[in-house]
């Protein structure tokens, strides 16, 4: 249903499959992703908080808090989460991406490039990686490596 943008439809069903499975704390990291899209974030936190209440080793839960904390504006502890998630599994390329993200929030340019060509090595057919990697390459005046990506872009 989160595919379809039906989230509203989507936490129902979450909710009915939390009242037979309290236990299950992939479902509360579900129910809190559903929130962060309807911007519902004390819900979301609460449903993290939960999850964690569960697994305290998620690297779901530590991903999600990243972006509840960056949705109130403070970065630092968002990075610390996304870091902690980074940590939890070290070769995903969608949290490298956010990563880059967090860290060009908070004006890290040096980590910038390192983390998204480290997530491009993981995943180097996603156009959002190769996108963002070349625009920051553009933007740190690196301006021939980040043209000769955005014609790649063209051939994905």
């Amino acid at each position: 249903m989160k595919s379809e943008w039906k989230y509203m439809e989507a936490i129902n069903q979450l909710q009915r499959l939390i009242i037979k499975n309290s236990d299950d704390y992939k479902l509360y990291e579900e129910l809190a992703d559903c929130y962060i899209y309807t911007w519902e974030i004390e819900k979301a936190m609460n449903s993290v908080n939960h999850a964690l209440s569960i697994n305290p080793i998620s690297a779901t839960w530590n991903y999600l808090k990243w972006f509840i904390y960056l949705s109130d504006n403070k970065i630092k502890k968002a990075i610390w989460y996304l870091e902690k998630s980074n940590s939890l599994i070290p070769n995903n390329a969608e949290v490298l991406r956010n990563l880059w993200w967090a860290y060009n929030l908070w004006g890290q340019t040096e980590r910038w490039i390192y983390v998204l060509k480290r997530a491009l090595n993981l995943a180097p057919k996603d156009s959002l990686i190769v996108e963002d990697l070349a625009m920051t390459l553009i933007w740190a005046w690196e301006t021939k490596e980040g043209k000769i990506l955005l014609k790649s872009i063209w051939k994905l």
